[in-house]
């Protein structure tokens, strides 16, 4: 009987088969090294050009940001012109107003009556003043009642004072002054 020795053959065959296990372990880690580096660059690529584009839109917000700030300053300038231009209007069309007052207050003002002070805040006003009888007073509140430019004369207080050791009252009134359109603002709201 002949003896055959299998063993240098399976040998080489356990070594062709680790050769080719560690061949297509190296092809497996080569590949798996190139799929992970294409992922890679392609995720890191992707993140660069997001990073960028939220860069630009950073920058494209700050602009509108200062855009809209200036806006604002711009809307708060254009409101306080328009106060100016209203208060300046209001001081244009009232101008006579304080002549016609004390005017009319000098026509009306009876014979043994001075004022003391005037004070007016909007169409308001309020006079001090004293007289020589509370019959006086009574007059004055008539006569500031047939004025065009007056009205709603009302008598807050009377009272007895000494002035120069002459008895004397002296008296607080409350007074509307009746606003007047200038023929200009009437020509202004009827153009045809």
């Amino acid at each position: 009987m002949n003896r055959i020795n299998l063993l240098p053959h399976r040998e080489m065959r356990r070594k062709q088969q680790q050769q080719q296990f560690f061949i297509m372990l190296g092809v497996i880690v080569v590949t798996a090294a190139i799929i992970w580096f294409a992922v890679h660059s392609f995720l890191d690529g992707q993140l660069t050009n997001q990073q960028d584009r939220n860069r630009y839109l950073d920058g494209e917000i700050a602009k509108l940001d200062k855009e809209i700030a200036e806006i604002n300053k711009l809307k708060e300038q254009t409101a306080a012109l328009l106060k100016r231009k209203q208060v300046v209007e209001t001081l244009q069309s009232n101008r006579a107003e304080v002549v016609y007052l004390l005017d009319q207050l000098i026509r009306q003002l009876p014979d043994g009556m001075y004022l003391k002070s005037i004070k007016q805040q909007g169409t308001k006003v309020s006079i001090n003043g004293f007289t020589q009888s509370q019959a006086r007073v009574s007059t004055l509140m008539r006569n500031l009642e047939g004025s065009q430019y007056l009205q709603n004369a009302n008598l807050v207080e009377i009272k007895a004072a000494t002035a120069g050791g002459t008895r004397i009252n002296e008296f607080t009134m409350n007074i509307d002054v009746v606003r007047q359109v200038e023929p200009d603002a009437k020509k202004g709201g009827k153009k045809g």
